[in-house]
């Protein structure tokens, strides 16, 4: 079954975020949001969400020219920013399998 296109366009745009997210050139950061304004198109209320909860999620002191380029760039993204930061915290997810007692349910 194929992902419903807005949602298809949201892991598009969280791939494109974390493309180059390390570097130091101004010139990567500005093709990304270059790129991520043609990916979204019209739909600015999907790429701010996701360009929010991206930056809450993987901001930190490695990540700063990036997420400082893309709030720059997309500041209706800040009011997303809390539940990446919530997502961040949340700890590792775990599959009903391995949350199992050691022998499994009885």
């Amino acid at each position: 079954m194929a992902l419903h296109p807005m949602t298809q366009l949201s892991v598009e745009i969280g791939a494109h975020c974390g493309r180059g997210k390390y570097s130091t050139d101004p010139a990567m950061h500005a093709a990304v949001v270059d790129d991520l304004r043609r990916l979204a198109g019209v739909h600015t209320g999907p790429l701010h969400e996701e360009v929010g909860r991206w930056v809450g999620y993987y901001g930190d002191e490695y990540t700063q020219a990036r997420t400082s380029a893309l709030l720059d760039a997309f500041p209706g993204a800040v009011a997303h920013v809390a539940t990446g930061i919530e997502r961040r915290n949340a700890g590792k997810h775990k599959t009903y399998e391995t949350n199992l007692p050691p022998g499994g349910y009885r």
